[in-house]
């Protein structure tokens, strides 16, 4: 006590009621009384005078365990933020002051308050890791050795080992706590630690493990020698997951080697289902890793343990067996230049090694599955799955499957054939829909079948040896049988939509992230569990207040979870297509025969639902999806089936052929009532739509056979025979457009023949019709078709496919005109746009002028008629294109007047609201570029209209007096009229960026510039900052705000005062966001207006005039101006307020233009700054900051890009500076 307080016992006095008032309230809150005293009470610790000493001595003498917590939290914030003004001796105090209370506490039964000193101490190593010399860094991690070693006992051997768990955490970027400091801090002390201590630390926690194995070993698990062993195997595994970046480089130079010729694979794929970490450490790990003899005494261990422990249920879930089994799957990942240039021997013989230990977790797959159905812990398992994985991607096929040959007559792919088999097993056996170790185990093994048989990036595929072959057939057909078994069970379910493949295709365009309004946050979910999904859904929907529809959400991550488990079957399928594109046409025929013999006599479920699964499988191996890019036929079958030369007889021929006549025959009325239920003709329409998207008319020339030409020119030619037989047989000039008629009659079928079956619907409109207008040449044959005439001619004249949902209609308008890129030339296609919208531009027309409109337009069917019409329209504007560009003009011309009719009339219906303003959005999108100067003048004008009249009538005015959820409901359709209103301007702005136009006069173009703004003029005051909380609306907002500011900043001089007003109070607002998206952009917008100013002046013009010198107010008080209001609020920001540092470059170009302008009031708020400050050396401190801000680096008064360059240098090394004290309270 008398270090702490130099004899001064009123220092003590208040130090021990400071102590008592903490573990009051600490009590307190574990009582839940009183809280916001209590929790007052602590952060008044964290303002203490003596803080660091009260602290010390809360923690040494305090018998409250929560109290000695928060004074190791309250240390650490502290340090953190005043650092800069620390000493060197504080702070070398602050950080040996942890390192001994740890070691010194380490038999303390509150083993957390050491783990979160040992985290401090941890933290402020790396906030002074720049600063302490290489002799100071040394004393303390010699201190740590000596602990790690067991030099102080077992007890302070667990926590040495746990402070270099913390350090490492804390240095690496991806674990680290925000410091507040940049990015380049992190980076250099992650790259020191990689350079010189993490093998140390490896090395180590080897020693560590090593001292203590014969005890662990040999007594039974409760002696503090396991808890040691498991720390320290924690410990190696955590470096082991390190990102290696020291070795990168030379990882790139060793590329160009010829990894097949090892069969070591550089190009490890980023798997989807299973995490993987590749472990580059580079060659100075070898001897510690590799030569040492390590991974033989890992094994060892881990072998002993588990023989040992055998018969105890729980000992593989214990720390040490986790930890173990852990790393020696980390040590399966090991790669790059750690093995030498061997030609992949060394590597070989390491994966040898570890297979060698792990077999004896997997096998034999049907003990040890019997094993766990009877209770024992499925986790060794998994992790033997797990390490499979690992292996099989960083291995070639032939390797991976030599590997195991090494040690017995069976193969490594053999291995993995019978336990993915078992595995399959054991999930038929299992019928409950829970989650169950089989479901996991099946999914590490597809994606492990995935790792082999993925080809690699270099283009080469990956050859199978044929035991691989057969092993793959052998686990399809086991997998196929599976699939049906469930699809037969699932038959007569009671239809709760549990099924996942259901669920992979119904409305799967509809929960597309694109087609959903508020930003797609559920991207990240279809990797969590059920129970955490649901969770995470109802924290957002009821706390946040997004409008995340659960159903949908779940709904989305069952369909990518079934497509990734799809996919995996189809490269299964792939490897033994020989024996599987065979099984599948038997399989389908017979189920087709089943059908039809027991037609009118036996229940035909069971077999539609195995046809509806087997058009899932069949789907995925016959063709890729496309993802924006049109999909090829998939490699495996184009390069098998050499001996085939005639078409028909190809097997993915007539398998294909097989499935579209068993479609067609749902253009029979009968057969259709007997077996086409819709769910059925789900399956059958996706299963079109992807055939049609690779299969149906194929484009010439494709990918290239695998085939070495100069090595085997027989194999390329029969390889090129057979792929064309296959990609001509539903050619042009063969079997394609008829094909092509049945699509489209079984399309027209679909729409009519199932009202109200929307997902069918949609898979419809959205899927099967848009796959076959995707390309030109399609089209060309599309558009001759009576079939295809029919379907234009219902759309344009007929009601029928009035019963589409007004969504649906909208696609289907756009694919209908798409379809005229098919047409011989321009003019017949704008006729075939006109002839097909003509009617319904003609109606609008007709019931705009109508008298007694007003009268009619509330009742439900003439919103429908009204709301269908609109979509139409929108459809056929967002379906523009060069050669139909004209007829598209001409359409919205015509309706130009209707809509501003319809809008006045229907200003309180908000879905028909949205639908008008989303048409003209869509209509200028694709029109505005094209337009000559008097077309541009008509389109401006007409914006205007509608933009006025949306404001006159104070359309989506919200009522306060409204109930929270209706209040909430009409924001949010406010909300959506907004965007789309931003949409139009911003449309409205591409005009200057692409111009298509053939106009030269520049006296007669539209001053874009000017329209943006007086438009912006008009939605602004509709944009309360309450709506700004929506975060779609807020970015849409700030990006035409960003854009228009740093484009045309001489037009935002021009505003009035009140418009001028309202858009620097919404840059204030969004320059405190939270997204750093949103900040950016508006500093982006500073930055541009405060140069536009600089510029302007030093010229000697006006600049932003009046606006900078400041307005008058209401009340007759002057406002500062805008320039001088931002650097204010920027220095506020940046000095004092929560700021990211990926804020700092932006911020740094918004402050010099600031500074530049307003160099006096800069001048007068740093001084302010400095006279704040009461300590002299930190008045000093600042008052030199403050200084090299401005004066070092050779900063000039320019704006060019290296001035800018050097003022973010010098930002930087100021914030870093002084940030830490000045926040200080």
């Amino acid at each position: 006590m008398q270090n702490f307080f130099n004899g001064r016992t009123d220092d003590l006095v208040q130090i021990q009621s400071t102590m008592q008032a903490i573990e009051h309230a600490c009590s307190e809150i574990q009582m839940h009384a009183n809280p916001a005293i209590a929790e007052a009470t602590l952060l008044s610790l964290r303002q203490s005078p003596q803080l660091y000493q009260t602290c010390k001595f809360i923690l040494e003498n305090s018998q409250v365990a929560i109290a000695r917590f928060q004074a190791a939290a309250a240390i650490r914030d502290a340090a953190i933020r005043e650092w800069g003004i620390l000493s060197a001796d504080d702070k070398r105090s602050l950080v040996s002051f942890c390192l001994c209370f740890v070691i010194q506490h380490a038999s303390s039964p509150d083993a957390y308050v050491q783990v979160k000193v040992s985290a401090v101490g941890a933290q402020l190593m790396k906030r002074g890791w720049p600063d302490f010399m290489e002799s100071e860094k040394e004393a303390f991690l010699s201190e740590v050795k000596m602990a790690v070693l067991g030099n102080h006992g077992v007890a302070a051997q667990f926590f040495g080992i746990n402070f270099l768990e913390s350090m490492v955490s804390e240095f690496s970027p991806v674990t680290s706590t925000d410091m507040g400091l940049p990015r380049e801090f992190h980076e250099q002390c992650r790259a020191s630690l990689e350079l010189h201590y993490l093998k140390k630390f490896y090395s180590w926690a080897q020693e560590a493990a090593f001292g203590v194995t014969r005890k662990v070993v040999e007594c039974d698990s409760t002696v503090v020698e396991v808890k040691v062993c498991a720390a320290a195997l924690r410990l190696m595994l955590q470096i082991m997951t390190w990102d290696f970046q020291l070795n990168k480089n030379a990882v790139e130079r060793v590329k160009s080697i010829n990894v097949f010729s090892s069969g070591v694979r550089n190009d490890a794929m980023l798997l989807k289902k299973s995490e993987f970490i590749l472990v580059q450490p580079g060659p100075s790990w070898r001897d510690v890793l590799i030569s040492s003899g390590h991974i033989g005494w890992l094994l060892g261990l881990y072998g002993a343990l588990r023989q040992k422990f055998s018969c105890e249920a729980y000992w593989l879930d214990s720390p040490i067996a986790v930890s173990a089994r852990n790393l020696i799957i980390q040590l399966c990942s090991l790669a790059g230049t750690i093995f030498p240039s061997d030609n992949g021997q060394m590597q070989e013989r390491h994966l040898v090694q570890m297979l060698s230990g792990i077999i004896p977790w997997i096998h034999p797959p049907d003990i040890i599955s019997a094993a766990i159905e009877h209770g024992k812990s499925e986790s060794e398992l998994l992790d033997g799955c797990r390490a499979l994985l690992y292996i099989a991607s960083l291995t070639s096929p032939m390797v991976f499957d030599k590997l195991l040959k090494s040690l017995s007559s069976l193969g490594t792919l053999s291995l993995l054939s019978s336990l993915t088999c078992e595995v399959v097993k054991a999930r038929m056996a299992d019928n409950t829909e829970e989650e169950t170790w089989n479901w996991i185990a099946r999914d590490i093994l597809l994606d492990t079948w995935t790792a082999i048989l993925q080809p690699p990036d270099n283009g080469k595929d990956a050859e199978l040896p044929p035991d691989g072959i057969r092993a793959s057939a052998s686990v399809f057909n086991l997998i196929v049988e599976s699939e049906l078994k469930v699809a037969a069970a699932s038959a007569f379910d009671d239809g709760d939509g549990s099924e996942p493949p259901q669920a992979s295709i119904s409305g799967i365009e509809l929960l597309s992230p694109s087609s959903l309004e508020q930003p797609p946050v559920f991207l990240v979910f279809s990797s969590l569990s059920l129970s955490l999904f649901l969770i995470i859904i109802i924290f957002l929907t009821s706390v946040l207040g997004f409008f995340l529809p659960p159903i949908i959400l779940l709904l989305y991550c069952l369909i990518s979870a079934m497509d990734e488990r799809l996919s995996s079957y189809a490269l299964l399928a792939r490897a033994a297509i020989d024996v599987t594109i065979p099984l599948l046409t038997q399989l389908f025929s017979e189920r087709f025969t089943l059908l039809h013999h027991g037609r009118g006599t036996s229940d035909p479920t069971c077999t539609l639902e195995e046809l509806y699964s087997l058009l899932l499988i069949t789907g995925h191996i016959l063709a890729d999806e496309g993802e924006g890019e049109t999909p090829l036929v998939p490699e495996a079958l184009q390069a098998h089936f050499v001996d085939i030369v005639e078409a028909k007889q190809h097997p993915v021929v007539v398998l294909s052929c097989s499935i579209l006549k068993f479609a067609e025959q749902s253009l029979d009325t009968e057969i259709r009532a007997a077996f086409f239920s819709p769910r059925l003709m789900e399956a059958v329409i996706w299963f079109l739509a992807r055939w049609s998207d690779t299969y149906l008319m194929p484009l010439e020339g494709g990918r290239q056979s695998n085939c070495n030409p100069g090595h085997d020119s027989d194999c390329q030619l029969e390889s090129q025979v057979s792929k064309k037989a296959l990609l001509s047989f539903f050619g042009e000039h063969n079997q394609g457009k008829l094909v092509l008629d049945i699509i489209v009659k079984i399309s027209m079928t679909t729409l009519v023949s199932y009202p109200g079956e929307k997902q069918l619907q949609e898979l419809t409109c959205c899927q099967l019709l848009p796959a076959v207008v995707r390309r030109k040449n399609v089209c060309a044959h599309l558009v001759t078709l009576d079939s295809w005439r029919n379907l234009a001619n219902a759309f344009a004249n007929g009601r029928s496919l009035f019963t589409l949902t007004a969504t649906h209609q909208r696609s289907l308008a756009e694919t209908l005109i798409r379809s005229a890129a098919g047409m011989r030339n321009s003019e017949a296609s704008n006729q075939y746009v006109r002839d097909l919208m003509g009617q319904m531009t003609a109606y609008l027309v007709d019931i705009s002028s109508d008298c007694n409109l007003k009268n009619v337009a509330q009742q439900p069917d003439a919103i429908l008629s009204v709301s269908c019409l609109l979509e139409r329209l929108r459809g056929a504007a967002r379906a523009s294109q060069p050669r139909t560009q004209k007829a598209i003009f001409e359409m919205g011309i015509s309706v130009m007047n209707p809509v501003l009719t319809l809008l006045e009339i229907y200003k309180h219906e908000s879905a028909v609201v949205y639908f008008l303003l989303k048409f003209v959005v869509d209509w200028v999108d694709g029109q505005v570029i094209f337009l000559e100067a008097k077309d541009t003048t008509i389109v401006v004008t007409f914006c205007m209209q509608l933009l006025q009249l949306y404001s006159s009538h104070n359309i989506g005015k919200i009522s306060l007096s409204l109930s929270s959820s209706l209040l909430s409901e009409a924001r949010t359709e406010k909300y959506k009229d907004l965007r789309a209103l931003l949409q139009l301007l911003t449309n409205l702005c591409s005009k200057d960026l692409v111009d298509f136009s053939s106009d030269s006069n520049e006296a007669e173009r539209t001053d874009i510039a000017q329209v943006i703004y007086l438009g912006l003029h008009i939605v602004t005051p509709l944009i309360s900052l309450e709506m700004l909380k929506y975060p779609k609306l807020c970015r849409d907002y700030f990006a035409l705000v960003s854009h228009i500011l740093e484009v045309y900043p001489e037009k935002f001089a021009q505003l009035n005062n009140e418009a001028f007003a309202h858009i620097v109070g919404t840059l204030d607002f969004g320059i405190h966001h939270q997204d750093t998206e949103i900040v950016n952009m508006c500093l982006r917008a500073l930055n541009a207006l405060a140069s536009y100013h600089y510029k302007e002046t030093g010229a000697g013009k006006e600049g932003l005039g009046s606006h900078v010198a400041g307005m008058m107010a209401l009340g007759g008080k002057l406002q500062e101006g805008i320039l001088s209001r931002f650097l204010r609020v920027l220095l506020e920001l940046l000095l004092f307020e929560e700021c990211s540092t990926e804020l700092v470059s932006s911020a740094a170009d918004a402050l010099l233009p600031l500074i530049l302008c307003e160099q006096a009031l800069y001048q007068r708020l740093g001084h302010e700054l400095i006279e704040r400050q009461v300590n002299p050396q930190l008045k000093s401190r600042l008052a030199n900051a403050l200084q090299c801000l401005t004066g070092t680096n050779e900063l000039s008064s320019s704006l060019d890009r290296i001035n800018r360059q050097k003022f973010r240098k010098n930002l930087y090394v100021f914030l870093v500076e002084v940030r830490g004290f000045l926040r200080t309270k």
